[in-house]
């Protein structure tokens, strides 16, 4: 049998949600988790106003949310099969990767894809196809999963494969949870000796100089903290953390073989203001390059690398009442002189980036929504309060699409209608797909009623 976790159960009642940035709010039904009858047998009674499953809740904008409807926060108990032998474990969609690395690392065996968040859940990660520091080695999570159990909009169970129905496995990894609810997945595994990993970090003094080391790595994982207030000269400067496993464990810090531990974390405090200005975003980055080596090689756990924020307990709160607005977006090879026009606009109109991220993207895995494509990604975070943020934001979304980008659903919170159109359509595929899972269009979200995909 499964070994079972512990799960909150909830008491129906109507509450305030929001999205991780904190910009997007709502007021549904949070219920949950239901054992599988139970579950058919609400979606089978088509609720008014809808349904969603929430998962962690760490969409940055309003993917996870579902005005006046019901919200499953978590759909199901969480559980976990692991086959050692196989490299392969079956796990319920509500179990965050901070459990299921806790339980697959001793064994020597690690998710080969790893998400921004441990507390990302499994099923969430389905839902935005997610990728890792390695998507330009090992793709998106879509290229792991071997089978998708989803609940459909009439309540039956449906056993997913990417052979057996790749319409409908493509239309629900990356579809947003718009699909059917995800109960349980079936996925690979990669063998590794050690919960260390051998990092090289190198430091860049502008962007030219940054993507030449991402486009050069020779290691499994890669990404560049970038300095989203430089500018001049300086424009793009940032860090590299190249990275690859330990061949074997680490004798003084893994005496037992790998292990998952990610530590306590700090609270964050809860400020009435938001701390991020033109000046302090610039202060904050400058000394974060300067104390940078310009070469160092060490070795890292599993969480300071792929985990940073995670440190910090509700480190989105920290940042004042109006929230942040994570923009990501990807453009292909021939789009990538955008990344240096962002930055620049950035700059240009003071928007106090304080976090910023760098990544090259191999060829994405063509499912309709699905976010990675070949060429580049860049991510920064800011502050939803500066004035004129979101009509700068509108307009760098024109770039985008013109460029033949897109932006992430998952981090998404203002983008509109025709924009969407223009960077993911034509959705014939997918349409058709959701029409036949979920024909009394049970699945909503004001993610996807801001862009039509459930109207």
């Amino acid at each position: 049998m499964p070994a079972t976790m512990k799960a909150t159960t909830r008491v129906n009642a109507t509450a305030r949600l929001c999205g991780w940035g904190r910009t997007s709010h709502s007021t549904a039904e949070p219920l949950g988790p239901l054992d599988l009858p139970a579950l058919r047998a609400l979606i089978a009674r088509r609720p008014a106003h809808g349904l969603l499953a929430r998962g962690a809740g760490r969409s940055y904008g309003d993917a996870a949310l579902n005005s006046g409807g019901l919200v499953l926060h978590p759909a199901v108990e969480p559980w976990l099969l692991l086959d050692p032998h196989a490299g392969r474990v079956r796990v319920s969609a509500s179990v965050a990767f901070t459990e299921l690395l806790a339980r697959t690392v001793p064994h020597g065996w690690l998710p080969p894809v790893l998400p921004g968040t441990a507390h990302l859940t499994v099923g969430g990660a389905v839902a935005a196809d997610v990728h890792g520091k390695n998507q330009h080695r090992d793709g998106t999570l879509a290229a792991w999963l071997e089978q998708v159990d989803l609940v459909d909009g009439t309540g039956m169970l449906r056993r997913l494969t990417p052979q057996d129905d790749p319409a409908a496995f493509r239309a629900t990894v990356g579809g947003m949870g718009l699909t059917g609810v995800v109960v349980a997945v079936t996925l690979r595994l990669v063998p590794v000796r050690s919960a260390r990993l051998r990092v090289t970090t190198r430091r860049a003094e502008d962007l030219d100089a940054l993507m030449d080391l991402l486009d050069t790595a020779p290691t499994r994982y890669a990404v560049a903290w970038i300095d989203g207030t430089a500018h001049g000269r300086a424009l793009g400067r940032g860090v590299v953390d190249l990275a690859d496993h330990l061949a074997e464990p680490d004798p003084r810090r893994e005496p037992d073989g790998p292990r998952y531990r990610p530590g306590p974390a700090l609270p964050a405090p809860t400020l009435p203001f938001c701390p991020v200005t033109p000046r302090t975003a610039a202060a904050f980055n400058g000394l974060w390059y300067r104390r940078a080596p310009r070469q160092r090689q060490t070795t890292a756990s599993l969480g300071a690398y792929f985990h940073r924020l995670d440190a910090v307990s509700g480190w989105n709160r920290a940042l004042g009442p109006a929230g942040i607005w994570q923009y990501q977006f990807a453009v292909p090879d021939a789009g990538c002189d955008l990344v240096a026009c962002v930055l620049e606009a950035l700059h240009r109109h003071q928007a106090a980036p304080f976090l910023g991220t760098l990544k090259r993207f191999g060829p994405g895995d063509d499912h309709p929504l699905s976010f990675p494509e070949a060429g580049w990604s860049l991510a920064v975070d800011l502050p939803a309060a500066r004035p004129g943020l979101g009509e700068l934001l509108d307009a760098l979304d024109r770039l985008v699409a013109r460029s033949g980008g897109r932006i992430y659903l998952a981090k998404d919170a203002r983008m509109d209608r025709a924009r969407f159109a223009e960077m993911y359509g034509p959705l014939d595929e997918w349409r058709e797909a959701r029409e036949r899972l979920d024909p009394h269009r049970v699945f909503r979200s004001d993610l996807g009623r801001r862009l039509g995909l459930c109207d």
